[in-house]
């Protein structure tokens, strides 16, 4: 796909150009976009990764009944050392990671890995569920992150850690919404908060995510119709202020709005599944790559692509043939808004 790609790396700015494949993404902004031979063109997938989940520690002490991770206390961390190999190890077109922690004070390291992150170029982010924070916690991750996003669990507590952020001057701060037949009326009533109530003033956005059926505690329900769904997207429309969808959100989003006299900008703007080596990846505590959290430990993805005995990434892992695999079934399924399908799970409504 790719005959000469040529990467240059600021400050501000990480640029990639070759024939076929393009980027642009600034570092303060969070600002990316992706081309082809034309600026009309969309790569079906790059020629390395763009982004990388990381998951630094399974320590979490919130024991959420829902947690598809099934964290407890008793969990492990990746050390720096193994954090750097695997930074060391990565292409140069990988522009930011989001890291991947349970309590924030799980992992001794997680400042100096995203540390060693910004030394590489590589913008780190991290979600955090808001319990654990202190002042100078607050301060570090203003001071360091790209981005923030603040899981939905108690109101309070999220409200409160998103003000505390925004209050240090972050742009980038989210709230990270379950989206679920039970976690419908706190995604709505988030929806309203952001006019009302006054911690939220600096919020960039509301992010719901689409339930995955996975982990032994998690007893939640998918959203009981399309018409719920299409109410929360009207009310988010109507209450104003930027609101999103993971990826895995999509293509029920794009089915939702189908109606509306946007259809054609939202089609351009919503992007389906990344992951099955198309955009971006995941890599967990013991350095082993999966094409997306989710998929771990399922199906063919039992014990994923070990990252710290690859000689060249690209080679060994990204072009793995298992990953290449699915990476060809993943363009192959697309439905009829050309949106690119889940390969684990049934995500249907």
């Amino acid at each position: 796909m790719v005959n000469v790609l040529k990467i240059s790396d600021t400050l501000v700015k990480k640029c990639a150009r070759s024939k076929d494949y393009n980027f642009d993404f600034n570092k303060n902004t969070g600002f990316f976009a992706r081309w082809g031979r034309t600026l009309k063109d969309d790569p079906e997938f790059a020629p390395s990764p763009e982004i990388l989940d990381i998951e630094v520690s399974t320590i979490c002490h919130q024991a959420c009944p829902f947690c598809y991770k099934s964290n407890t206390t008793n969990g492990k961390n990746m050390t720096f050392d193994t954090f750097k190999i695997v930074l060391d190890k990565m292409p140069k077109t990988l522009t930011q990671i989001a890291i991947g922690i349970g309590s924030i004070d799980a992992n001794p390291d997680l400042f100096k890995m995203m540390d060693y992150s910004r030394s590489k170029g590589i913008i780190p982010n991290v979600t955090i569920n808001g319990e654990r924070m202190t002042g100078a916690l607050y301060d570090r991750l203003a001071q360091t992150c790209g981005a923030v996003a603040v899981s939905l669990y108690d109101k309070d507590t999220c409200y409160n850690a998103v003000k505390e952020l925004t209050d240090r001057g972050m742009k980038q701060v989210n709230i990270h919404a379950l989206l679920s037949k039970e976690t419908y009326m706190k995604c709505y009533e988030t929806l309203l908060s952001r006019i009302i109530d006054p911690r939220l003033a600096g919020l960039n956005a509301v992010v719901f995510l689409w339930l995955k059926p996975k982990g032994e505690r998690n007893q939640l329900h998918q959203v009981e119709s399309m018409k719920r769904f299409q109410d929360l997207i009207e009310t988010a429309m109507e209450v104003g202020g930027s609101f999103g969808f993971d990826s895995c959100s999509a293509p029920m989003f794009l089915r939702a709005v189908k109606d509306n006299p946007n259809f054609e900008q939202y089609k351009v703007m919503a992007e389906s599944c990344e992951s099955f080596g198309l955009f971006s990846g995941y890599i967990n505590t013991d350095a082993r790559y999966f094409p997306c959290s989710f998929a771990e430990g399922v199906g063919e993805w039992q014990e994923g692509i070990d990252v710290l005995t690859c000689n060249d990434f690209v080679k060994d892992i990204w072009n793995h043939p298992l990953l290449d695999k699915y990476r060809k079934r993943s363009l192959a399924e697309i439905d009829c808004n050309g949106c690119r399908k889940c390969l684990i799970y049934d995500l249907e409504i």
